[in-house]
């Protein structure tokens, strides 16, 4: 049996139906917005909304990690993600936060209607998602996690959130 590695000439891509958009509330680094690129890339995600951050695609780290994502995935910066969020709300996205509060779901029970449009809220790397869009969000997901901490790098919870929407 050959078990070669393939290249990207030889990779399939997998088709989707629903879309889904991606909200960055306050997310910083560089290396993280890259990873976050690539994610989106590899995840076909249609757009990445950043919001309470400028967001610099000139950046070395940020081009260095995405491996030029960021000049394929659509995105730009909203003034206000409770506007943002209003609008997608009435074009029947489902906006999903994830971050672990008192009323939380873990990411594993959810199941998505696989005709609904998914609003993925993710937050910055020392705060989390605001207050105030918590307030406003349809869902609230968290991965769950079994060691001491509670938290983990935004990019790795973003790639395990987008796979497991993506698998249900």
């Amino acid at each position: 049996m050959d078990n070669n590695q393939l290249t990207h000439d030889h990779h399939q891509n997998k088709s989707v139906t629903t879309q889904i958009v991606l909200i960055c509330d306050q997310v910083k680094g560089p290396a993280n917005i890259g990873a976050i690129f690539r994610l989106a890339d590899a995840f076909l995600v249609s757009e990445i909304i950043f919001h309470g951050s400028e967001i610099d695609v000139t950046s070395n780290r940020l081009k260095k990690v995405a491996r030029n994502t960021q000049a394929i995935v659509r995105f730009h910066e909203s003034e206000s993600l409770i506007k943002t969020l209003e609008e997608l709300h009435a074009q029947s996205f489902t906006s999903i936060a994830l971050e672990i509060t008192s009323e939380s779901t873990s990411i594993q029970e959810f199941r998505n209607n696989t005709s609904q449009n998914i609003a993925l809220i993710i937050g910055s790397e020392n705060y989390g998602i605001s207050d105030t869009v918590l307030k406003v969000v349809q869902h609230t997901l968290h991965i769950p996690m079994y060691g001491a901490n509670s938290s983990m790098n935004v990019a790795q919870a973003t790639a395990i959130a987008l796979y497991a929407l993506r698998s249900s």
